[in-house]
């Protein structure tokens, strides 16, 4: 029996979309809303081999779920909601309780929305598609499936942090890792791909958000996100990795809050905070070009953490089979991949600059010891299956 399922994947500054047909996982539509929070934000939506697009201003989250329904009833793809069987939400954060996808209830609402202390940006607006869907289709199961739960195969040696033993056991403080879905698909389709090297993988989701797994026979040993989706890279507004000390010299010297801390650092931080621009990349590099030197720094210090951990996890891993850039910047930005490829002669790594700048799937040279692949993420179609076997 076809049954109509919807994805959604809320990110936190985007939110895409995919109505499938399961379990032939036939895309009736699909879309994206980008640069939530700016006036020049993107609508974006493809169905029935038509093509749409607008910009105008998306203040929040729930403006761009509105959008979404609007669309799937004003272009008739749907008669009715009510054919909609199922609807499937990326969760940032999941913690030690949810390493699975689950149907969602009130105590799952409840688990979301208390985790929101360790993914500001994500579990609200994760939390609000949930309750949006709640009141527009009542009756309709929902699913979460969790960024975490790909990662719970992280050993204890690698997840714990050198503090007092009793906090782990009191409060769960781990490293979770998280981007789950994206990093299990392209492991998928990895072994898809190179059948014969697809042991070791490092999974570069480089985007708003970024996040890089070490992957060992298909399973995560290490991600660089943490107890929280603010550690590791910089990103669009997070700062990455700090000395921890930062933050009382930070609210002693300033006078900030504990929550003011926590705004500056998941709001007002990474390529933002460093460039004085903008979040988005793509603005950072035209203020680059433009001469920007703030910016010009901002990029240098972004690729620069993104080289730290590829070479940190083929240490982990005892060498790298294949190396997988994807996400938004991941797929679409062939400067910074080949920016970041520069240091990993040693293993044998080379990419073809031709190929590269042309998005091919496989970026490597054909003298190149290590595969290099882009590979568009489809964190949609997990979360579709998940929710086809739950509902």
């Amino acid at each position: 029996m076809v049954s109509k399922i919807l994805s959604i994947n809320s990110g936190s500054s985007s939110l895409k979309f995919k109505l499938y047909e399961m379990p032939e996982e036939n895309v009736i539509t699909k879309g994206m809303v980008d640069k939530i929070g700016h006036d020049d934000a993107v609508f974006e939506e493809s169905f029935r081999d038509q093509k749409k697009k607008i910009t105008k201003s998306i203040p929040n989250h729930e403006e761009a779920v509105h959008l979404v329904i609007d669309s799937l009833i004003n272009n008739k793809i749907v008669a009715d909601l009510n054919e909609i069987k199922g609807v499937g939400h990326r969760i940032s954060n999941g913690g030690e309780k949810y390493e699975k996808s689950v149907i969602v209830d009130d105590d799952v609402e409840k688990t979301i929305d208390e985790y929101s202390v360790l993914s500001p940006l994500h579990n609200p607006v994760n939390l609000l598609g949930i309750k949006a869907f709640d009141k527009l289709l009542p009756n309709t199961p929902q699913v979460a499936v969790f960024d975490t739960a790909f990662n719970s195969t992280i050993p204890p040696e690698n997840a714990l942090y050198a503090l007092p033993y009793e906090y782990y056991q009191k409060y769960g403080i781990k490293r979770f890792g998280f981007h789950g879905p994206s990093h299990l698909y392209i492991t998928e389709q990895v072994q898809d791909l190179f059948p014969n090297a697809d042991s070791k993988i490092i999974s570069c989701h480089i985007g708003s958000g970024a996040s890089i797994s070490a992957i060992k026979d298909g399973k995560t040993i290490d991600n660089s996100m943490g107890f929280s989706p603010l550690a590791g890279l910089i990103m669009g507004t997070r700062s990455g990795d700090i000395d921890p000390q930062i933050i009382p010299f930070l609210q002693e010297n300033e006078g900030l809050s504990t929550q003011q801390i926590t705004d500056l650092l998941n709001k007002k931080s990474g390529l933002l905070g460093v460039s004085g621009v903008s979040n988005d990349l793509r603005d950072v590099e035209k203020a680059a070009k433009e001469g920007n030197k703030r910016a010009q720094m901002a990029i240098k210090a972004f690729v620069h953490r993104i080289q730290i951990y590829i070479g940190q996890y083929i240490a982990e891993l005892d060498g790298v089979d294949t190396i997988v850039f994807t996400a938004g910047v991941g797929e679409h930005d062939a400067s910074i991949r080949k920016a970041v490829m520069e240091n990993f002669h040693y293993v044998g790594a080379e990419i073809d600059d031709g190929r590269n700048d042309t998005n091919e799937i496989v970026i490597s040279s054909d003298e190149s010891k290590v595969n290099v692949a882009v590979i568009p993420t489809d964190e949609e179609i997990v979360i579709a299956r998940d929710v086809f076997r739950l509902v």
